[in-house]
């Protein structure tokens, strides 16, 4: 496919963006900008994007995204009891912290783990009931989110690495299945998870110096 065929392709499927499409988009930008700034409010906004996304992705063929964002949900509620705990003086309890050599190896495996379970379970299901899908692709690209939300919950520095990596996979995973819109809304969120990396490495260094 030439530039001229993607160009025509990108206008052609953004103007057949839905409305709900458009919702879920600008939630989640403002959950990732809400997560950047420690602010408890990336949970209901990101309720917002991931309940739709549940629809989105099923009617994409995106199973291994449907699962995704079902993990979303029910780490958001679980991300939302941790980051509202308070000490006797209302300051949070939980902080933003760099990860340990054996926290990045449980990291590792865990995203090794949903990996080759997403894999396999898209790659049987490709036979006779989800034929769209693209097993390796998907795959990988729900494997980091589900490790950079688990490593979200926990304010770990590098959840924003898989984020990363999530949103690279997802730019031309989503592009393909003609939701150009979703495809431009992860590479926002590209640019925002660089710039999220940054700011929480921040905050990370003061609080190591401070202590």
């Amino acid at each position: 496919m030439n530039i001229s065929a993607l160009y025509q392709q990108f206008i052609t499927d953004l103007q057949h963006t839905s409305w709900l499409e458009f919702i879920a988009v600008v939630a989640g930008i403002l959950s990732v900008w809400f997560s950047r700034r420690e602010n408890i409010w990336v949970y209901p906004t990101g309720l917002v994007n991931t309940i739709i996304y549940i629809y989105l992705s099923f009617k994409f063929a995106l199973l291994g995204e449907a699962s995704v964002n079902f993990y979303y949900t029910v780490v958001s509620i679980y991300g939302w009891i941790l980051w509202a705990r308070k000490d006797r003086q209302e300051r949070p309890l939980l902080h933003i912290t760099a990860s340990t050599a054996r926290e990045w190896l449980q990291q590792v495996g865990f995203f090794g783990f949903f990996y080759i379970v997403v894999f396999s379970a898209l790659t049987y299901l490709k036979k006779d009931f989800a034929p769209q899908a693209i097993p390796w692709a998907d795959a990988f690209a729900s494997a980091t989110a589900y490790t950079g939300m688990w490593l979200m919950a926990k304010k770990k520095v590098e959840s924003w690495h898989w984020w990363i990596a999530t949103n690279v996979a997802s730019i031309p995973l989503y592009f393909v299945k003609h939701a150009v819109f979703t495809s431009v809304y992860y590479v926002i969120l590209l640019i925002m998870a660089v710039s999220g990396l940054m700011e929480w490495r921040k905050k990370s260094k003061q609080r190591s110096y401070a202590a």
